[in-house]
């Protein structure tokens, strides 16, 4: 069974970057999808971004053009690259393998989440 962990969240001011990174423990070449989804406090877990298995990505409205999501199947990792943050991207962040999709009910591997603060 593959698992996730996430890192590199942390406590940014507006307008700032900042990089999440997955690692997976087993394989998720040529089987999984890779995305990322976020929950704020009071809300729903929403979807964010996924890359598929041939590097093809797909975003939220709310992250496009302001967030790239990567894979690096080598490492079993992907990543997201976070830009001009709001402070309304303030969330957990998990990173979830499984189908493509926009549904998080349709990834059956979660990672634990890293938090991701927007701030001055």
């Amino acid at each position: 069974q593959v698992q996730l962990v996430e890192s590199g969240g942390g406590l940014v001011q507006p307008g700032a970057s900042l990089t999440v990174s997955c690692v997976a423990s087993g394989r998720t070449r040529n089987t999984y999808a890779m995305a990322w989804f976020r929950q704020a406090p009071g809300k729903e877990r929403e979807f964010v971004a996924v890359v598929n298995i041939f590097g093809g990505t797909t975003y939220s409205e709310s992250v496009q053009g302001r967030f790239t999501v990567s894979r690096d199947d080598a490492k079993n990792s992907v990543y997201l690259q976070m830009t001009s943050l709001k402070p309304e991207d303030t969330a957990v962040y998990y990173c979830a393998a499984g189908n493509p999709s926009f549904r998080a009910t349709d990834y059956s591997i979660w990672g634990q989440g890293t938090q991701v603060t927007v701030s001055s």
